[in-house]
């Protein structure tokens, strides 16, 4: 071990002194288990996971979401792909994570805590403008996943560099775009909202219950096999809920709320 002088030179440091003979030096005490936990470096399969919402798990390869990957979230405005792209944040966020979101203006706080997101461990960059890609880089330095909608089409460098950024730094991206031909690198996994359907409102009357949409998957990890699911984005409590065949959106006591047909 070397120590740093006020001069800047590196000298050995002095040795301890030995305890007298006889006697041995006292045993440290173990560090506490979370500590130990914390220091540990992320190695191991389970560490690279990042927890999902449970409606969400049947969607990736792993049944979550893999550290260093890039995840593609695509659909129209008003079809669910934001909700489904912020949903990706709310285990990780909830699991004593750190997430991060870049080009959100509003995403609407009470819905996010609905989807289950710690918003205490969220760092929000609302309108970074043509600063996006450099604000993604730096979040990439310091938490666990990074949300960022680009406000168009992405330069193919500033997205080359965020995905190797992303692998390096061993951090999930997600990438909230319109269209898929806006992100010029290909992802991971690419989840595309390919219909939406909102329910609870009659001929006149009732409130709306929950936005039901069709979710697709492909990508690489998805070794070339197309997942479709359906699913509440939202459902009547605010999160995430398979959608069953019959029967509406689950309300905030549980049951599924019965939907009138559409007029």
């Amino acid at each position: 071990m070397f120590v740093i002088s006020p001069s800047g030179s590196a000298s050995p440091s002095p040795s301890p002194p030995r305890p007298p003979a006889g006697q041995f030096p006292p045993r440290r005490r173990p560090l506490p288990p979370e500590l130990v936990e914390r220091a540990r470096p992320v190695s191991s399969a389970s560490a690279r996971l990042l927890a999902l919402p449970a409606p969400l798990v049947p969607l990736f390869p792993d049944g979550a979401l893999r550290r260093g990957t890039t995840t593609l979230v695509t659909g129209g405005p008003g079809g669910g792909a934001t909700t489904l792209a912020l949903a990706l944040l709310a285990a990780a966020s909830a699991g004593a994570g750190w997430c991060g979101a870049v080009g959100l203006a509003d995403p609407g706080v009470v819905a996010m805590v609905e989807l289950g997101i710690d918003l205490r461990r969220v760092v929000f960059v609302p309108n970074p403008k043509a600063g996006w890609a450099d604000a993604a880089a730096e979040l990439l330095d310091g938490v666990d996943v990074v949300l960022v909608r680009p406000p168009g089409r992405a330069r193919p460098t500033a997205a080359r560099h965020l995905v190797a950024r992303a692998r390096e730094r061993q951090v999930a991206l997600v990438v909230l775009v319109d269209r898929a031909g806006e992100w010029p690198e290909g992802p991971d996994a690419a989840l595309s909202v390919t219909a939406a359907e909102w329910h609870g409102i009659g001929r006149g009357h009732g409130h709306l219950r929950g936005r039901r949409a069709e979710v697709q998957v492909t990508g690489r990890r998805s070794a070339g096999r197309v997942v479709t699911r359906t699913l509440w984005l939202p459902s009547g409590t605010g999160a995430l809920a398979t959608a069953e065949v019959d029967g509406g959106p689950p309300a905030r006591d549980g049951r599924p709320v019965p939907c009138p047909e559409p007029a």
